[in-house]
């Protein structure tokens, strides 16, 4: 009789049941879905509301990734102290591009057409307009004509401009200006920082804390106005723009007018502004790239050196006098002397055929497709002016600087430019919904609804790789098992069965094996084995 080992108990069930899962899973309510027992009432009524649970969070979670994937962003004004700010650089033009008295019978041959609107039959007329003799006999124009050469030789001089200039009460002069090309010839730029030149900053607010200049516009050496052109200036002045170091100049378009006869106050106030790039905004900040990539040569002018390098940080007035640039050589084969890149300069037939019509027309399309900078640096203005000079410092003025009174009221200005006050304003684009408000979001969904956590879906993980072990690699297994199984019984079953084991009881050495030969003959029905031992 077999002994008894005791009441017999029930097989363990494998981690992968569900069941088993229910019971020590943290999601709520799925323990009382698959609970002991068969289907009821209450069961029912768990699994619709775990369900409906589970539809609602995954509505909500799909919801909140939609508005992430929107990538909205929001703008925020502030308002911040300082007590040291940058000074702007400041750049001005004379509205008269060329002097009177600086031009030459082979300038009028050359520029006459294209700048002045004038017919060769004209040029002597205008030359005695001008008060200057004609043409010899026998003037013969030279072969090739520079008009970067021309602005710089018949453009006003600042050494003749500047009649004053002082910086936070300290005299300066022509040399903290840097010479600049634009669209209106040859100007000037205050404290551009170019060559590696500190940067002026000034630690208090007001007049006198700022930039201070008296200017000669020189209104006898304006052009003549001969016929009306495009390029003919009606006014009388300087034009002035206030900008950062990082961006070149766009003054004929961006630039702001001071008269003759006042003095103009400008009250600044930085402003850095700050986008964001990409989903969330459409800022840029990669580096300008020459329009083509053989710079000209610096010649003894210095006219290419101005322009943004490879190396010039994005700004939005370098991008479109990149794209300009890049539109007008394409167009016209040449490239006007303020825009960079390595295209011959257009001679003044070219400027008049083809590079100003193709630059207006451009202007007028706005087809440079520039994003703003992700970081730059904006100046807000306020203008007021008064009279000058008034009738009791005319006479003094006029002893002062060799000018008469008359001349003073016609041709002298004065600009003075200073912070309104120290703090600046900052504008700043933010992501209005970030990756950890999402997961926020998504984390008190589902507390809210389904009552789990970042634990409940590694224990729902952990469940899945239970049921891909058990049920899966499982299967192939135990297929594998029984093959093998099944080719041991066929092997045996060949041999004849398991041998019996003889032992030898004499205690001296064992008799040596005999030889043995195994035999094996297959047929296409069956397979047969023969043993065969010779004793």
């Amino acid at each position: 009789m077999k002994p008894s080992l005791g009441p017999e108990t029930a097989p363990r069930p494998p981690a992968s049941d569900i069941r088993v899962f229910a019971s020590s899973c943290t999601l709520h309510g799925l323990g009382h879905v698959f609970g002991p027992g068969g289907l009821t009432l209450r069961r029912g009524l768990w699994a619709t509301a775990v369900l409906l649970s589970l539809a609602t969070f995954l509505y909500q979670v799909a919801e909140r990734v939609r508005y992430y994937g929107e990538f909205h962003h929001e703008t925020a004004l502030d308002e911040r102290e300082s007590h040291l700010l940058t000074f702007p650089a400041v750049t001005l033009c004379n509205l008269n591009p060329l002097r009177r008295s600086r031009l030459t019978p082979n300038d009028l041959h050359w520029a006459g057409p294209a700048l002045l609107g004038l017919d060769p039959a004209e040029h002597a007329a205008f030359l005695r307009a001008l008060g200057r003799p004609p043409a010899p006999p026998g003037f013969m124009p030279s072969p090739t004509f520079d008009m970067a050469q021309l602005y710089a030789r018949a453009g006003h001089s600042l050494d003749d401009m500047l009649l004053d200039c002082h910086y936070r009460g300290q005299p300066c002069g022509p040399e903290n200006f840097t010479t600049i090309f634009t669209r209106m010839g040859q100007c000037y730029t205050f404290n551009s920082g170019a060559n590696g030149a500190e940067l002026l900053t000034t630690p208090k607010s007001g007049m006198g804390n700022g930039l201070e200049l008296m200017l000669d516009v020189q209104q006898d050496e304006y052009l003549p106005v001969w016929r009306d052109t495009e390029e003919t200036p009606f006014e009388v002045g300087v034009r002035v723009q206030i900008h950062s170091q990082e961006e070149p100049p766009l003054i004929d378009q961006l630039g702001f007018g001071a008269a003759p006869g006042y003095q103009t106050f400008v009250s600044c106030q930085q402003q850095q502004l700050s986008f964001l790039p990409p989903p969330w905004g459409d800022c840029s900040s990669v580096p300008l790239d020459p329009p083509d990539l053989e710079l000209e040569p610096a010649g003894p002018l210095g006219s290419p050196h101005t322009r943004p390098g490879p190396s010039s940080p994005y700004s939005l007035m370098g991008c479109r006098l990149v794209c300009e640039s890049r539109y007008v050589t394409r167009k016209c084969g040449c490239r006007m002397m303020y825009m960079p890149g390595g295209a011959p300069v257009c001679n003044p037939q070219q400027y008049k055929d083809c590079a100003n019509p193709a630059l207006d027309a451009m202007l007028r399309k706005d087809a440079c497709a520039c994003p703003n900078p992700c970081a730059s640096i904006r100046y807000a203005k306020e203008l007021s002016m008064v009279r000058i000079p008034s009738r009791a410092s005319a006479r003094y003025l006029a002893r002062k600087h060799n000018r008469t009174e008359a001349y003073l009221w016609e041709n002298v200005l004065v600009l003075d430019i200073f912070f309104e006050a120290l703090n600046y304003e900052t504008v700043e684009q933010k992501k209005a919904y970030e990756v950890s408000e999402l997961l926020g979001d998504i984390g008190g969904q589902m507390g809210l609804f389904i009552g789990a956590s970042l634990l409940t879906i590694l224990e729902i993980l952990d469940y899945l790789c239970e049921v891909f072990r058990d049920h899966v690699l499982g299967y192939f297994w135990s297929r594998r098992r029984v093959q093998r199984h099944s080719n041991t019984n066929l092997l045996q079953e060949g041999l004849g069965g398991p041998q019996p084991h003889v032992s030898h009881l004499s205690l001296g050495p064992r008799p040596p094996t005999p030889p043995c030969a195994v035999t094996k003959t297959f047929s296409a029905s069956h397979r047969t084995c023969y043993l065969v031992t010779r004793l």
